[in-house]
């Protein structure tokens, strides 16, 4: 009996060091693949706005898009398919990752609106049925990759380790941690975020200058812009919704879909007199953090543009184009209710990222390393509003409600 119980320690102990070392090879995989992304889609935004002619080829990257899914045979699988695979609801192809690599660069490289943690999702969840297969991982141990997959990537594309993988482990299900796959994510999270800097990758963080001490008057107006983002964030995933089952069912051809949308983003583009609202808009959060500058209609019009971009099927993500709609609406509805910019910016932010992900705890850790740690009292308070009132709202149809959630 002693016999069999070393035996079963040993067992257990070689079992634990081998799924550690594939979670750290998938992190460290996460991280020069994230980081490819990332560079890759940063020279084609700097090519297209040194270039803006490139505006006129977004109908053939469309045609390209299209074609790259239809030769690897992953038309219709995105982010929802891979969440729907964590919880083992689907089977994922790791044929998706170079889909998504390659047709969200070109999406940014003609000035589509789209973001890219989408992507990054899409990508470590391919890439990680991809090892899972390789290393002749069981169907749990697989389901254990794709959240290792998902944060790894998330975590390089965007620099922010500790919301990256606790995203991963709470956007599956509303309202409860997947721990089962807790350790895996972490460890591939931060092992790719390592990665990554070591390789020069670039992390998104924002200086809020000035963060208002806390009275009563200050409180009610973070009501306000809690509600404002909770309100826009519903119309936002609304239209999101709405549009793409619209576009299918007026245009079913998927080339004549994408070539329609690009063309109306191209004249949407004129119509406005600006390139802003074109790619994921990076460059406009950090203006408005950095001289305090928006236009108080840019929230609507990224919305308007990227309903139509991701409606008619080019790839890259919304999560950047949430960010940006949060940062201009929050420093438009702060300006009128006497908040620093910055501030009522990143606080928008934060609460509009909870209210389409319905993922509080990733998003109180986005807020900590976006931010560097300020003002978390006041994202708390954006965050419980927007989490508790948003109901089943969310960018992710195949996301599972659980506790009070389910009861909308």
């Amino acid at each position: 009996s002693l016999s069999n119980r070393g035996g079963d320690f040993v067992n257990k102990l070689i079992s634990s060091v081998k799924l550690t070392s594939i979670y750290l090879f998938i992190g460290v995989f996460c991280g020069v693949v994230g980081t490819l992304f990332s560079k890759g889609v940063s020279l084609a935004t700097n090519i297209r706005q040194e270039n803006p002619w490139l505006l006129y080829f977004l109908p053939l990257a469309g045609i390209f898009s299209v074609l790259i899914y239809k030769f690897l045979k992953v038309t219709n699988i995105g982010t929802n398919q891979v969440i729907a695979s964590a919880d083992g609801k689907t089977v994922l192809t790791y044929k998706l990752a170079p889909a998504v690599f390659f047709a969200s660069i070109l999406s940014h490289l003609c000035g589509a609106s789209v973001g890219r943690e989408g992507a990054a999702l899409q990508i470590g969840g391919g890439s990680a049925i991809f090892f899972s297969k390789f290393f002749k991982l069981s169907e749990k141990q697989e389901k254990t990759l794709i959240y290792c997959g998902m944060a790894g990537v998330f975590s390089s594309v965007f620099g922010t380790p500790l919301s990256a993988a606790v995203f991963a482990l709470e956007v599956v299900f509303v309202g409860r941690i997947y721990f089962p796959a807790a350790i895996g994510a972490f460890i591939s999270s931060f092992t790719s975020y390592y990665t990554a800097v070591l390789l020069g990758a670039h992390s998104e963080r924002f200086v809020i200058s000035v963060v208002p001490e806390i009275n009563f008057s200050v409180l009610w107006k973070i009501l306000v812009l809690s509600l404002l983002a909770l309100a826009v964030g519903i119309i936002f995933c609304f239209c999101l919704k709405h549009v793409k089952t619209l576009f299918k069912k007026l245009i079913k051809n998927d080339f004549l879909r994408i070539v329609f949308g690009a063309i109306a983003i191209v004249l949407l583009t004129f119509a406005v007199g600006s390139y802003d609202y074109n790619g994921a808009g990076i460059h406009v959060i950090e203006k408005v953090f950095r001289d305090n500058t928006f236009v108080p209609t840019a929230f609507a019009l990224k919305i308007l543009f990227t309903c139509i971009s991701v409606g008619v099927g080019f790839k890259g993500g919304e999560i950047v184009p949430t960010l940006f709609i949060g940062a201009t609406l929050g420093a438009f509805g702060g300006t009128l209710l006497g908040l620093p910019v910055a501030f009522s910016a990143a606080l928008c932010m934060i609460s509009l990222f909870c209210c389409v992900t319905n993922c509080p705890l990733a998003s109180m850790f986005l807020a900590a390393e976006l931010f560097f740690g300020k003002g978390l009292g006041y994202f708390f308070i954006a965050v419980i509003i927007n989490f508790c009132l948003s109901g089943k709202i969310s960018l992710y149809s195949t996301q599972k409600s659980l506790g009070f959630k389910a009861l909308f």
